[in-house]
């Protein structure tokens, strides 16, 4: 199983991209994938996840700014990100969890990076004031 981030790079405050998470191995809309980042200096921390029936969870920073969705056809999972503030900067991984169309709801579930078995290798979010 192999998972491919891209769409990073650098944008003015107020900016969007869209990141991609490309996945091999799985039909990812079977799985649960999630979006993390990692700030310089930082813990890496949970933004958003999408479950295989289309629940999504986001974490509060994010909220009404960020969409995460999947692209069967591609068998990828996008992270539209809107209104981009330099707090947003980071390296941005996806992930997936190997647990086969997860019934488990709780969010806690989902932005515990312990739940996740495959990651990509990262794409870097640079937003400049």
């Amino acid at each position: 199983v192999q998972l491919q981030a891209s769409g990073g790079g650098l944008v003015q405050a107020g900016g969007s991209l869209r990141l991609s998470c490309a996945v091999s191995g799985r039909t990812a809309f079977n799985y649960a994938v999630g979006w993390f980042r990692q700030a310089p200096g930082k813990e890496r921390e949970f933004v958003a996840a999408i479950r295989p029936g289309g629940t999504k969870y986001y974490t509060d920073s994010v909220k009404g700014r960020f969409a995460i969705s999947r692209d069967n056809p591609k068998n990828s999972v996008v992270l539209q990100v809107d209104s981009l503030k330099p707090e947003d900067t980071a390296v941005y991984y996806c992930a997936l969890d190997n647990t086969f169309r997860p019934s488990v709801q709780e969010i806690d579930y989902y932005r515990d990076r312990l739940t996740y078995d495959y990651w990509g290798q990262g794409t870097l979010v640079t937003v400049s004031s």
